[in-house]
């Protein structure tokens, strides 16, 4: 199983950017994937969740109505459009799926005022 992140960056508050996970060595379309992100001093925090077909998704309250997840299963690539970020959003974010949870390298977000 590998889970490769793309797309992080430095962006100013107001800005966006759309984060990337290409996965390979299993059946990605069998499987819900979710975003997570660790934010300097802080804890793994859940960000998004998506089913398996893509029909269903899920948001925490901080993100919800500025950051979308979706997924394209014929390129087995997972998606964080993030609009409108905010300095708070300053974090490492990965890709993961299953439980125990796997997890991509990760990719940094740094967001300046």
């Amino acid at each position: 199983v590998q889970l490769v992140e793309s797309g992080g960056g430095l962006v100013q508050a107001g800005g966006s950017l759309r984060l990337s996970c290409a996965a390979s060595g299993f059946t990605f379309s069998i499987y819900a994937m979710r975003w997570v992100r660790q934010a300097p001093g802080k804890g793994l925090e859940w960000v998004s969740g998506i089913n398996d077909g893509g029909s269903s998704t899920s948001y925490a309250a901080s993100v919800k109505g500025r950051f979308t997840i979706s997924r394209d299963n014929a390129k087995n690539t997972l998606y964080l459009q993030m609009n409108s970020l905010k300095p708070e959003n300053t974090a490492v974010y990965c890709c993961e799926m299953g439980s125990p949870p796997v997890r991509g390298q990760r990719t940094q977000i740094t967001v300046y005022s």
